[in-house]
């Protein structure tokens, strides 16, 4: 089955973001195809570079970011939702005036197309989050 999956919320805020990774890695090792994920509102905080957990506790975006080297997974992160709270890549930190940038490596920064594209494509589009 080909699925798109939607995370709506934060790292560290509530149980979507932990959910949707599991998620995501179940199907992955169930033989399933992940079309895209999409950050979308908070969820883009999932894609930023500068998170800094505690050692004793899960690293979200690395665990994206691994996940999506090892199954060349689509992250895409909500250009309008990301720069509202400040995440940037490179190419928007230019646009924008910014002296850097703070994308994790595996994510990008793309429009609502981009999810609009996932739901078409998929056979199912998951939400987490509100």
């Amino acid at each position: 089955m080909k699925l798109s999956v939607l995370v709506n919320e934060g790292p560290y805020t509530h149980q979507a973001s932990d959910s949707a990774y599991l998620f995501t890695k179940a199907a992955l090792e169930k033989g399933h195809e992940i079309f895209r994920v999409f950050f979308y509102h908070d969820g883009v905080y999932n894609g930023t570079r500068l998170m800094v957990p505690p050692q004793d506790d899960r690293h979200i975006q690395k665990r994206w970011s691994e996940l999506a080297e090892k199954h060349k997974l689509d992250l895409v992160v909500c250009i309008a939702a990301a720069q509202r709270r400040g995440l940037l890549d490179e190419n928007e930190a230019k646009r924008q005036g910014k002296d850097a940038n703070n994308i994790a490596p595996g994510f990008r920064i793309s429009g609502l197309g981009q999810l609009i594209e996932a739901g078409i494509q998929a056979e199912r589009l998951v939400a987490f989050g509100d």
